[in-house]
């Protein structure tokens, strides 16, 4: 039984078992459920819960478990003279793919008819037969495979095929038994209650962790990879190397200081556009706008965070540096030759400062909200107008959490990609010119990852090492964000 259909099985048992433990308990309890300790939903969520949670947990392991044996079981048929340790042949990890894509083949030429199943499973099929049932599904057979991938893919299509079928009778018993074991324990005097009650708890407690174990996930990842990068390449080099040039042949240069100075600058210029118009923009919609204008304007500002970051992009490579171009170019309007080309730090730079004007303004807005209005009526009061109370009284209070927004505004402009891409360039380079093309660590990320990568080699693990400082830097901005929001929050309160 498919997955698909696997899963929807077990909800309807365990909707099945909800109604039945139900109705057991109004039937042990007489029709009076003043006799029973916990209510009758309780029991009936009790033994959905014994009829779900079980076999939702052994098919999760079985499905996360199955391909390692399998593979296993399948690399016995692969010789030695495929392997790359051999120096003769590609890896291992590429020879499973191609296993693993005939068997698809030879399911799908099954499926609609082109062979039999016992064709597909028969010891005596020839290579020319499988190219030619693979060309009948469209799919293609490379010239080099050699003879043991079709014996290989014939095992992986009847260990995969047993495995499922295994999982299948495994999986509805376990449900099934829950179902019943469940049902069995329904008795007026049982704490159906605190049962589920501790099965919620411990859902929640698992969604929570969710995101604890994703991040601690991601760091070891990094970690692990920057480590196995740093034992190829000296850390010195990495990270004070002045220049930037990768090359899969050999006698790379990976400096990461060209790097992290296009990141910091187009960072910089983004935070210089968006800081000044998001702040002006929160003060007036939280000070100053009627609530007629607030509701209309509000939502229409923050309708640019939803845009995504490829359209800004387009609108930096189509638009944005075109306009630079007229003005700072070669026979500009403005007289000056700044400026070659519409890729530059400043394309970028504007482009993303306009993506963070709502992030600032939203954060802003909710910040300055968030100061007592006591303070307001005291300084008006006093005799003070209404400007220099937003100048003297309102932002000195909200100036804390304003930090926090602009540093945690730094840490989006620091790890945006496409915008960059597309505006800024890809030329590593040390410059004062923010009009000049430069690059940043997100964007060499993607370049060294792109295409065919063999994780072997110093210029594909470099990536790794780029994320864990692109990492740690985001981190140290958070720490800080949060730092500053903690320690001078209260005294406004």
């Amino acid at each position: 039984m498919p997955v698909t259909w696997l899963i929807p099985s077990i909800l309807l048992l365990a909707l099945i078992g909800y109604w039945a433990g139900r109705a057991r308990a109004l039937a042990v309890a007489g029709g009076d459920t003043r006799a029973l300790h916990s209510l009758p939903g309780h029991h009936g969520g009790h033994v959905a819960l014994f009829a779900s949670a079980p076999a939702l947990a052994l098919l999760v392991v079985w499905l996360l478990t199955q391909p390692f044996v399998i593979n296993g079981r399948v690399a016995e048929l692969i010789p030695d003279s495929a392997n790359s340790a051999t120096g003769e042949g590609p890896s291992a990890a590429l020879m499973m793919s191609e296993v693993r894509r005939v068997a698809a083949g030879l399911d799908l030429a099954v499926r609609e008819g082109v062979i039999t199943a016992g064709q597909a499973d028969s010891p005596r099929t020839g290579a020319d037969d499988m190219r030619a049932w693979l060309a009948g599904v469209g799919v293609a057979l490379g010239g080099e495979t050699g003879p043991w991938v079709l014996p290989a893919a014939q095992r992986y299509r009847a260990l995969s095929a047993t495995g499922h079928l295994m999982m299948t009778i495994a999986v509805i018993a376990l449900s099934a038994a829950g179902l019943a074991g469940a049902l069995r324990r329904v008795r007026p005097q049982f704490r159906a209650r605190d049962v589920t009650e501790r099965a919620v708890k411990a859902g929640l407690f698992a969604a929570a962790s969710i995101a604890i174990l994703t991040t601690l996930g991601i760091v070891l990842s990094l970690v692990f990879n920057t480590i196995e990068f740093l034992r190829l390449y000296p850390a010195v080099d990495f990270f004070f190397g002045l220049t930037w040039a990768p090359s899969f042949g050999g006698g790379s240069e990976l400096g990461i200081l060209p790097l992290l100075w296009g990141t910091l600058s187009i960072s910089v210029i983004a935070l210089a556009v968006a800081t000044p118009i998001g702040l002006f923009a929160a003060v007036y919609l939280s000070e100053y706008a009627t609530p007629a204008i607030r509701a209309f304007a509000k939502p229409l500002l923050e309708v640019l965070a939803g845009i995504p970051t490829t359209v800004y992009g387009l609108f930096a490579l189509q638009i944005v540096g075109p306009l630079l171009v007229s003005a700072f170019g070669e026979g500009g309007v403005l007289g000056v030759t700044w400026m070659g080309s519409g890729t530059a730090a400043m394309t970028a730079g504007l482009v993303l400062g306009v993506m963070l004007i709502p992030f600032i303004s939203s954060l802003s807005d909710d910040i300055i909200n968030a100061v007592p209005q006591t303070l307001r009526d005291g300084s008006l009061s006093l005799g003070a107008t209404r400007s220099e109370t937003i100048r003297q009284v309102v932002l000195p209070a909200a100036l804390p959490g304003i930090a926090g927004a602009i540093l945690l505004a730094a840490s989006r402009a620091i790890g945006e990609t496409m915008i960059v891409v597309l505006g800024a360039g890809a030329a590593a380079r040390l410059s004062l010119n923010p009009f000049e093309a430069m690059t940043t660590i997100t964007a060499k990320i993607v370049s060294q990852l792109t295409g065919d990568t063999d994780f072997s080699s110093p210029e594909a693990l470099v990536a790794f090492a780029l994320g864990m400082t692109l990492f740690v830097l985001t981190l140290a901005l958070n720490a800080l964000a949060l730092y500053i929001v903690r320690t001078y929050r209260e005294q406004y309160e």
